[in-house]
């Protein structure tokens, strides 16, 4: 079969179908990515690690920031654009450290707390009002959390903790996105990103460098082309398929977790994790389906609102 006869094939499908493929895809892409990452951790340093990721993805979107350079610097927000640049180097720093040092199937499973911190944050930073049913998945959410962390038990580790935090961070760098969005230019964000946290990891990743081998060179580079593959797919797949259903769908980064757990490092989730993970999953997918509901009454409403009588 050809590829203009699979594009043909593809476009005739509803588009959360194409969406949803596209997901897979960019799954894959993530699950790909994060096991790389524990692969080359195993001895070089997170900081090298996000240096050259760093450097890979600069490489790639040099040319779109250099259309409108340095132009793309002029922001409104000049503040919250460096609070993004924390904020990722906070997801970064502390969930690959945690990938590095825990099972994949438990930091996938506790990275998937973001949508909670992303409902919590929104509260602060849009002043957007939270019901009892979204504060009720928020906790149930953490009971999750909980869950698949074990406090007090054998199983625990400071690192799962890291992977709390970086969920965090990864939550709120959506939100602040969110209101950036608002005023800035893609290219002005992604200008910010690139460059902002190139350097802020440039000095420590240079301090703790070490030479890398071929395989692991290999490793880096490919790294920072399938993240970047991967974030381009996720986009993609929510211009096609509709925000909460492409939102649920995207849970299907466990089974890649667990499948890469397994071949490369023969580890396999214990049934605490499965149902702290289930628990995360559920709770996630009615924040988010809450949150769509939300979206639809207030576009409704505007709707109604710009009919004349």
């Amino acid at each position: 079969m050809s590829i203009a006869t699979l594009k043909k094939s593809f476009d005739l499908l509803p588009n959360n179908v194409k969406g949803g493929i596209i997901l897979m895809f960019a799954a894959a892409g993530f699950g790909t990515m994060v096991a790389m990452i524990k692969l080359v951790g195993a001895r070089l340093d997170v900081f090298q690690i996000l240096l050259v990721r760093q450097v890979v993805m600069a490489v790639i979107v040099a040319p779109t920031i250099m259309t409108n350079f340095p132009g793309s610097l002029k922001t409104n927000h000049f503040g919250l654009q460096l609070l993004r640049i924390v904020l990722a180097l906070v997801a970064m720093g502390f969930g690959f450290t945690a990938v590095v040092n825990m099972p994949l199937a438990e930091v996938t499973a506790i990275g998937f707390a973001k949508s909670f911190f992303v409902t919590i944050c929104a509260i602060f930073f849009l002043n957007e009002a939270i019901g009892i049913r979204r504060w009720f998945a928020v906790v149930t959410g953490f009971i999750g959390v909980l869950i698949v962390l074990k406090p007090g038990f054998d199983g625990f580790t400071i690192y799962g903790v890291y992977a709390l935090i970086g969920s965090a961070g990864a939550g709120a760098v959506m939100v602040v996105i969110r209101i950036l969005t608002r005023t800035e230019s893609t290219t002005t964000i992604l200008t910010y990103q690139a460059l902002g946290v190139g350097l802020a990891v440039a000095t420590p990743g240079i301090w703790f460098w070490l030479w890398p081998t071929p395989l692991e060179w290999a490793l880096l580079i490919g790294m920072g082309i399938i993240s970047y593959i991967a974030q381009m797919l996720n986009i993609n797949a929510y211009k096609y398929g509709e925000a909460s259903v492409m939102a649920s769908l995207d849970y299907v980064r466990l089974i890649y977790s667990v499948f890469f757990g397994w071949l490369l490092f023969e580890n396999l989730p214990d049934i605490w994790t499965w149902i702290g993970a289930m628990i995360i999953i559920l709770a996630s997918i009615y924040t988010i389906h809450r949150e769509n509901q939300k979206k639809q009454i207030i576009i409704s409403t505007a709707e109604g609102r710009g009919k004349t009588p």
